[in-house]
């Protein structure tokens, strides 16, 4: 048997609904953002990555907490444009659930009863005019370079090659598309350090398609997973990374790259194509070696 004691506060308390504290489909850190927002004074203009930075929520926790509040109609957001066509992002949030027609409504309010405010008689402040800030994730956010580099990636040889390796992969799976281009530069350090120790392109390529997750399962931090997969770099003594067959394995991989290979020419960048048997180099590097294989020779014959 549970027992509960609780003395009412005399000060310093917000009003809560029960709805909010027990709702089902809300994680915790959603309603930690929202009842530290509701608690907040009159007037107060903390966004809501500000209070999770306050909170110590992370990145991808708060994320999460935002998109549940959002589909549960707790917070509602709007880009407005304002005076010198300046775009601001006014944010909303309430106690009670609203509609969007709602939440527009008391949004357009606030904006004309903040607009009617009398002019202060102060001095202005020095330096031009900035627009509010946008709402954002916290410090932590992955698109920002938030971590050391790796001891010696910046000085590899092979980094043009990295940033390389890392622009192809959005090509290699929809689930890599959407990599934060504030990433970039961190996850081509991870990749130089695989290819100074003797891994190829391909070698690289091979093992983040192995470790996408299978079964149409989404990926909301593809550039964090490409980082993870990249942390710790295998001895080259090891069997050579190969593209996994996708029914041998049942892995996940592109239809666009299956059956493809990397040519073994002169690229500033990895270079994939489609041979017809066994060529190694693409039709673009055939011309300036001993000329195309047979096998392409018999089709360009066939084609004239």
């Amino acid at each position: 048997m549970i027992y509960r004691h609780f003395n009412a506060p005399a000060r310093g308390f917000t009003q809560f609904s029960h709805d909010i504290i027990r709702h089902p489909r809300l994680s915790s850190d959603a309603v930690r953002i929202l009842t530290w927002q509701l608690s907040l004074p009159h007037g107060a203009r903390e966004c809501l990555s500000r209070t999770a930075e306050r909170a110590r929520i992370g990145a991808t926790a708060f994320s999460n907490a935002k998109r549940q509040l959002k589909d549960e109609g707790f917070v509602h957001e709007r880009r407005v444009q304002g005076a010198g066509g300046l775009w601001s992002t006014q944010q909303l949030v309430s106690g009670t659930p609203l509609t969007e027609d709602q939440a527009i409504k008391i949004l357009a309010r606030a904006s004309v009863a903040s607009s009617q405010v009398a002019p202060s008689h102060r001095k202005p402040a020095a330096g031009r005019p900035t627009a509010p800030s946008t709402d954002r994730h916290p410090k932590k956010d992955p698109e920002g370079n938030t971590s050391n580099p790796p001891a010696g990636a910046s000085d590899s040889p092979r980094l043009d090659d990295a940033r390389a390796l890392v622009g192809a992969l959005p090509v290699l799976s929809p689930a890599l598309r959407y990599i934060p281009p504030g990433m970039h530069d961190e996850l081509a350090r991870l990749a130089a350090r695989w290819l100074d120790a003797g891994h190829s392109s391909l070698d690289v390529h091979a093992h983040i398609l192995r470790g996408l997750p299978g079964d149409g399962t989404s990926v909301h931090h593809p550039g964090g997973l490409v980082r993870y997969l990249l942390r710790d770099v295998p001895r080259r003594e090891l069997p050579s990374l190969t593209l996994p067959s996708p029914r041998a394995s049942g892995e996940s991989v592109s239809v666009r790259l299956r059956g493809t290979r990397e040519c073994a020419g002169d690229h500033t960048q990895t270079t994939l194509f489609r041979p017809l048997s066994d060529e190694t180099l693409c039709p673009v590097c055939v011309p300036h070696h001993e000329g195309p294989s047979p096998s392409r020779r018999a089709l360009q014959g066939a084609v004239h």
